[in-house]
């Protein structure tokens, strides 16, 4: 497997979603609605990603060349580590914590470590993570049945090109108005602690999981702030944790990033601009991503500027 791969999305329906996807990144969605999120690699039991040449899942080709995809010693059976999704809020999400392990394993669920991406904001556009400075458990507790807990929420406003990590543990919400590339662990547990008063698709108020939130929330987390912009050539960090390494980098027109083989397989996505695949001379576009195999040596020219998030170190 010495080539990208690329696959097809996997749309996912959502109350906050939009149609932003179809706009920005110039999608074709499905039927009439509010589409949240755009999975675009994901080995899942509920959701596979299917590669774009070969029609094959991404579970059945890490069966078929599990080292030739992941290097040597990855035991086929084992899930793709990492989710890459688009998404577009609409309306604000969820204020809602992902548990970190040991919670996790006590509730039946999986930890999830983040990272967000901004791609696109309007003037308004906002986010919601951790707590304000001096809040207590027990000013949050009082909060929630009160419906008061908007005040003790670390919100603030974003920009185009900021990205941050939110490690297993931390609260948060996407307020309306953001376009998100978001790099995850490959897990779906999710607990919501408030939902603002909304119903859901159905017309029912959505569940919510208020002790399984409680005991998996960091009460000590305050006031965290996003990476500023990488707007430069060249490469910058955004994310680095146990769970992956995220680095941006910045090409213009004419320049190429080489991905060696037999190092580790790398993700790749493209945030902005255009470049072509220098083994097979395909254009790859805005807002796709790619799957570089371990045994692939991969080449990446800008045909304009460009500005691609390399995902890595998730084995």
């Amino acid at each position: 497997m010495n080539r990208l791969i690329h696959f097809w999305p996997v749309y996912q329906s959502r109350v906050w979603g939009g149609r932003t996807l179809a706009d920005k990144l110039g999608r074709e969605l499905p039927e009439d609605g509010p589409i949240g999120e755009s999975w675009e690699i994901v080995d899942r039991p509920e959701a596979q990603s299917v590669e774009v040449e070969s029609g094959k899942t991404l579970r059945e080709l890490l069966i078929e060349h599990p080292e030739s995809i992941m290097g040597p010693g990855y035991e086929p059976e084992r899930p793709f580590p990492i989710l890459v999704k688009w998404l577009d809020c609409a309306q604000r999400l969820s204020l809602q914590v992902h548990p970190p392990e040991e919670v996790a394993n006590q509730l039946g669920g999986e930890p999830k470590t983040e990272c967000w991406y901004i791609a696109d904001a309007t003037p308004d556009a906002a986010l919601i993570v951790g707590l304000r400075k001096g809040v207590t458990r027990n000013q949050f507790e009082q909060a929630i049945e009160n419906e008061t807990l908007e005040p003790l929420l670390h919100r603030f406003a974003v920009q185009p090109g900021q990205s941050i990590l939110l490690e297993s543990g931390r609260l948060h919400a996407i307020d309306a108005g953001n376009l998100i590339l978001e790099i995850q662990e490959n897990s779906d547990t999710t607990y919501r602690v408030y939902d603002w008063g909304r119903k859901g698709l159905d017309g029912k108020p959505r569940q919510l999981h208020v002790e399984e939130s409680l005991k998996s929330i960091d009460f000590n987390d305050f006031e965290p702030q996003p990476n500023a912009p990488h707007t430069k050539p060249g490469e910058t960090l955004i994310a680095e944790c146990p769970q992956f390494r995220i680095r941006q980098i910045n090409l213009q027109t004419g320049e190429s990033l080489e991905l060696p083989k037999n190092i580790q397989p790398s993700i790749v996505s493209l945030v902005r601009g255009a470049i072509t695949d220098g083994n097979s001379e395909v254009r790859l576009g805005h807002g796709e991503n790619f799957l570089s195999p371990w045994s692939a040596n991969t080449i990446l020219k800008a045909n304009q500027d460009a500005s691609i998030l390399v995902t890595d170190r998730f084995i």
